[in-house]
């Protein structure tokens, strides 16, 4: 990997801290043994490899990565996979590290806006033709995965996707007069039940009637969402140009956006330590979130009484963002280690794996025929989510890192320092426009 690449990297990483509970940092030798070949008396030799796999600390996936490994190894029991887990916050960093060493892992996993500057790096390798065509993962997979399709090739493959749904709190709503079987529907619903669930006492923020927390989803519900809604697509059919602002109707979305803390009052950034702990501790009437908050709600909020919808309309569009983490096999993988990542690739994008995956962590398995599970489609609070994949849409990143953080900094100026939203929105779009020229021209 070059230093202007390697730097890219590190640019994007949100924290340099150092790094704890990632077990140690050894990766086991390749040893082989021999046997013997009845057919012809030759001697062969059947190698034992030890493959390393990485992804960011989620408990509920990391534990569930665990159960994966074994049946693999269980099913080959010549190849050994090591998983390695990092804070999300300096997740980056130790893969850019660790590459530039010329260590780290084989199979990466990756947030899909992540993926351009990492194929730009080097640092991922096309998958193999033989296992994942471009043909057989666009005949098999949801329509969310050609985001990654990169010059005609596709170096990452997801085990599962992902859309936005909207959370809501029955009691919450109870108390406040609202039905708690009906949560909002349409956009206009969505913002005067928010401010009917709104407490505040002695000028405290008590419950949020919406969470709003820009690191959270609420990026992503502007871009697409909010903006599709408005009227405005935020990048050009060509990927090249960012059209938050390329109407009045981008500008519209933005200010709707940044009003629901300034104007209504429903949210406020920073009210917890993030908007999902504030849902979960039943300080929330209404959150945004993806699929896979379901799993962590299983696990540390079961007593929650909460329903699950999905995101409101406005102007008649339905539509929700489509987003997910996907695998891909690193430059490190050559000769029998990367025999053995196919393998093991290919048992994380199996259908087995895939409804395992949805039941567990509530993120719907990226083959459209889990989509059609009537069995799934049963899980009132999964459902929804399944039920937006044919217009959810993704979002072109070239830096996600950066571009999210663009949108934050626009955020953060209109309700700490008072700067206009048109101005605000348009200095955002000319920092992100700067990343697509720059990711372009190259």
């Amino acid at each position: 990997m070059s230093r202007k690449f390697l730097s890219m990297i590190l640019a994007g990483c949100l924290s340099v801290s150092l790094l704890a509970g990632c077990g140690g940092n050894e990766v086991a030798k390749d040893s082989t043994s021999e046997g013997t070949t009845a057919a012809n008396s030759s001697t062969s030799t059947v190698e034992e490899v030890t493959i390393e796999y990485w992804q960011y600390f989620y408990e509920t996936k990391v534990n569930l990565m665990d159960e994966l490994i074994a049946d693999f190894q269980s099913k080959n029991p010549n190849i050994k996979v090591v998983q390695k887990h990092f804070p999300y916050d300096s997740y980056q960093q130790k893969v850019a590290a660790a590459v530039s060493a010329g260590t780290g892992p084989d199979i990466i996993n990756l947030y899909y806006g992540w993926v351009p500057k990492y194929v730009k790096a080097g640092t991922l390798q096309e998958l193999p033709a033989s296992s994942f065509s471009a043909e057989k993962i666009e005949s098999t997979f949801a329509p969310m995965v050609k985001v990654n399709k990169i010059d005609g090739k596709y170096y990452t493959v997801p085990t599962a996707v992902r859309t936005l749904g909207l959370f809501w709190n029955k009691d919450i709503f109870k108390e406040n007069g609202l039905d708690p079987e009906k949560p909002p529907q349409t956009v206009e619903e969505l913002v005067e039940m928010a401010k009917k669930c709104t407490k505040v006492v002695n000028g405290k923020l008590e419950i949020e009637g919406l969470t709003f927390q820009p690191s959270g989803q609420l990026h992503s519900w502007f871009r697409p969402v909010l903006l599709k809604q408005f009227g405005q697509e935020p990048i050009s059919e060509d990927k090249k140009t960012v059209q938050w602002n390329a109407s009045e109707n981008g500008y519209k979305a933005f200010e709707f956006l940044v009003n629901l803390a300034k104007v209504e009052k429903v949210g406020e950034k920073d009210f917890y330590t993030d908007d999902s702990t504030a849902f979960i501790s039943g300080k929330a009437a209404l959150h945004i979130d993806g699929s896979y908050r379901l799993g962590s709600l299983k696990s540390q909020a079961k007593d929650l009484n909460y329903g699950v919808t999905v995101l409101p309309s406005f102007n008649g569009v339905e539509t929700s963002f489509g987003s997910f983490w996907t695998n891909g096999i690193t430059t490190n993988a050559t000769g029998a280690k990367l025999d053995a990542a196919v393998k093991f690739l290919e048992h994380l994008t199996s259908v087995e794996t895939m409804k395992t995956w949805t039941e567990k962590i509530g993120e719907i398995g990226a083959k459209n025929e889990i989509a059609d599970d009537p069995e799934l489609l049963q899980d009132d609070k999964l459902a929804p989510f399944i039920k937006q994949l044919p217009v959810a849409d993704s979002y072109f990143y070239v830096d996600e890192d950066a571009d999210r953080k663009a949108l934050m900094d626009a955020i953060d100026e209109v309700l700490l320092n008072n700067v206009d939203p048109r101005k605000a929105l348009d200095d955002a779009v000319k920092e992100v426009q700067a990343l697509f020229d720059e990711y372009w021209n190259k």
